[in-house]
């Protein structure tokens, strides 16, 4: 998934003697971005080694990728733990390449706590709709890959005046990368989970809309910032919310068998 014009670095309000200027978005290091990141890989290292050592059983995709019949039988981890898993070298390198263009911005702007709850709901999200939609398993970070891709456009989409024509621009790159990636799903013999991916579009969507940053410029010229006035209640709650949805549709799908 080619994801890329991640939200402009930074806004030029207009001040009474009408000159420009940048504001600079917050600043830090994505450290939620290098930490799942780093799991992954990891966990692919684990993945590799069971192979070698159990004569080709990967053991953490036997007990964590997402099985239909196990998790109607209550292993509900399964709708958590397959976006720490992944099939091949390439799929994992995909996946990491998407979290790196889209993870830093992201994470700055929605804060740690909140990109990791983005993270997760969208990843969740995603798993719920595979289990719902497909008997076939399934594994991947890409259910929540695809989070992040709705998060921003949503994102871009509240604060377009901010960001002015560059955010337009970029949405419509942002649908684009899905629908063709989407597309790519519907090719036979793909292997792609393409219910996952819509869950986790549809998940990462919906946090960002009620739960996500909506900002605002405050301060006089030249000293501007950029401020969010989603109210930390307000956002939990979204947040709370957009899991619980799922989680429902996930009950459902567990009590009258998916």
């Amino acid at each position: 998934m080619n994801m890329e014009n991640p939200p402009p670095t930074g806004y030029p309000p207009q001040t009474d003697s009408s000159r420009a200027v940048r504001v600079q978005p917050p600043q830090g290091q994505p450290v939620v971005t290098y930490t799942l990141l780093g799991i992954s890989i990891l966990v692919y290292l684990l993945q590799l080694a069971t192979q070698y050592i159990l004569a080709g059983t990967d053991l953490p995709a036997l007990y964590g990728m997402k099985i239909n019949p196990f998790i109607i039988e209550g292993q509900l981890w399964r709708l958590i733990t397959p976006m720490f898993l992944h099939g091949s070298i390439l799929h994992l390198a995909f996946n990491m390449y998407a979290l790196l263009i889209f993870g830093p911005s992201l994470e700055r702007y929605y804060g740690h706590g909140r990109y990791l709850a983005l993270y997760f709901v969208s990843g969740f999200a995603g798993n719920v709709a595979s289990f719902l939609f497909t008997a076939s398993p399934s594994l991947g970070s890409s259910t929540a890959i695809f989070g992040l891709l709705g998060a921003e456009a949503v994102f871009l989409y509240r604060n377009r005046e901010l960001f002015g024509s560059s955010s337009q621009r970029a949405l419509i790159n942002l649908i684009t990368v899905a629908v063709l990636n989407l597309f790519i799903g519907l090719s036979p013999g793909s292997g792609i989970d393409n219910w996952g991916h819509i869950g986790g579009l549809v998940g990462g969507t919906l946090f960002a809309w009620f739960a996500g940053p909506l900002l605002q410029v405050e301060g006089g010229y030249p000293y501007y910032t950029l401020a969010d006035q989603r109210q930390s209640g307000t956002a939990v709650l979204g947040a709370v919310g957009v899991f619980a949805l799922f989680a429902v549709l996930a009950a459902l799908g567990i009590y009258f068998g998916a």
